[in-house]
């Protein structure tokens, strides 16, 4: 089964992002599923390197690599990382700046997509 996750909230807040990344690692590790995220929005903020959060905190560009070391992939909207400051060096490794075409082809892609 291919499953596109597509998150828009920010990376700290609420735990929209929290809780789709912890669904999406578990989805990779099913060996019938393919994994795509795609970071729209506010979301493209959890693909931001060398994040600092408070012993015991949930850290999501930790939970993104666990998605990549799984096999999972995972896009940023290019618009959403330039209206942010983020450069393309700015990103979390195995991350990549994206864009809506490409979010397009992997909506197509998808047999199930899941909006956090």
């Amino acid at each position: 089964m291919n499953t596109l996750f597509i998150l828009n909230d920010a990376p700290y807040g609420s735990e929209r992002t929290y809780n789709g990344l912890r669904l999406a690692a578990a989805m990779t590790r099913k060996d019938e599923c393919k994994v795509r995220v795609f970071l729209i929005g506010d979301g493209a903020a959890s693909a931001h390197r060398n994040q600092k959060v408070p012993p015991g905190f949930y850290n999501v560009e930790v939970m993104i690599g666990n998605v990549i070391r799984h096999g999972g992939e995972v896009g940023i909207c290019g618009t959403c990382m330039d209206a942010r400051g983020m450069g393309d060096s700015d990103v979390a490794d195995g991350t990549h700046r994206s864009t809506l075409a490409e979010l397009a082809e992997w909506t197509m892609w998808a047999d199930k997509v899941l909006v956090f």
